[in-house]
């Protein structure tokens, strides 16, 4: 590959990176609302609607689908660097809402010191709790990506994006409940309700992004002339 390819293909991971980084910190700040999706009817689980969830989880699943690309195109250290870089991005926009709930509101601020705590006061606990099941549920979903890309020998890409999703999303989702019920900020009794729900809306969003992961490594692989299983060496 030419310094100009590498050039380009270094941005294009870098945009990657961005989308990533962008979509894991604003699921963690806007969690704190839910909204009920209905493709089913009202089907309860243990007395709890399955089909409750978090806003936060409508941007989450784009980050799945963008370290699976990366794993394609860019082998898995640098999806694993993206990960890592993800965590630190995360626990930076922590110190940042922590520190703006710490100065005082004047007088005539459109938003008030209350107003401010209702809705970022639980974001410590919600990133951590979040960051315990990510760092989890992303390293997992790129060790079960590689070993079917090993096993598949580059063939199947829906198999291997599919079955890491599913695994990681379950581990994220039933992580990330578990944490929040334990330090009190969902009642025990929307445990099942919301994993359930959470995992059944993750596994209809993977099967959605199937074919743009198909259509994203096409279009890179003809780019950049790569064969099948072949990966782009950025250093």
């Amino acid at each position: 590959m030419n310094q100009k390819d590498k050039r380009i293909a270094f941005q294009i991971y870098l945009y990657l990176g961005a989308l990533f980084i962008t979509s894991l910190v604003v699921s963690n700040l806007i969690f704190q609302k839910f909204f009920y999706w209905n493709p089913l009817g009202d089907i309860k689980v243990f007395g709890a609607s399955i089909f409750e969830i978090s806003v936060g989880i409508l941007p989450y699943p784009i980050t799945f689908l963008i370290t699976d690309l990366i794993s394609e195109i860019f082998g898995k250290r640098k999806a694993n660097q993206v990960v890592v870089a993800g965590i630190f991005a995360s626990f930076f926009s922590l110190a940042i809402v922590y520190t703006a709930s710490a100065v005082p509101a004047t007088e005539w601020s459109p938003v008030t010191n209350s107003m401010f705590s209702e809705v970022f006061g639980n974001t410590i606990v919600a990133v951590f709790a979040s960051m315990m099941a990510y760092l989890l549920a992303q390293f997992v979903d790129i060790q079960l990506y590689h070993f079917w890309k090993k096993v598949t020998k580059g063939k199947h890409l829906w198999l291997r994006n599919n079955f890491s999703t599913f695994s990681s999303q379950f581990i994220d989702t039933f992580t990330v409940v578990l944490l929040l019920c334990a330090f009190g900020e969902i009642p025990w009794e929307l445990f099942y309700g919301l994993v359930i729900s959470g995992f059944i809306f993750k596994i209809f969003i993977a099967f959605l992004d199937t074919p743009l992961l198909y259509l994203f490594v096409y279009l890179l692989r003809k780019r950049f002339n790569l064969k099948l299983g072949e990966e782009i060496v950025l250093d």
